[in-house]
């Protein structure tokens, strides 16, 4: 049978390998916060792009419809002021 001081000293060797493991477990979960925070930014600039890149489609193809059609002057204005509205409604709800 194990004295009582080889106990302690199995004790210690084994609190102090756990200690080790924790402080090693503690780094790797820093490195994956960091690895995280990192690919979160880039979803977010993706995303931002996209937005950016849906707007501009859309502005092409209006200004494609209206490079496309033979309406009258009338319907042209009246389509123009339909979008500034549209944007009026947009800047309004963006200062809220």
């Amino acid at each position: 049978m194990p004295s009582v001081a080889e106990q302690l000293t199995k004790v210690v060797y084994r609190t102090e390998r756990l200690i080790e493991l924790c402080a090693a477990l503690q780094e790797e979960n820093d490195l994956l916060k960091l690895e995280s925070d990192a690919l979160n930014a880039a979803l977010d600039a993706s995303k931002n792009k996209t937005k950016d890149l849906e707007e501009k489609l859309r502005v092409l193809k209006l200004a494609k419809s209206f490079s496309e059609t033979n309406e009258k002057s009338v319907d042209i204005k009246q389509k123009i002021n339909d979008f500034v509205q549209e944007i009026d409604k947009c800047i309004v709800l963006l200062k809220k």
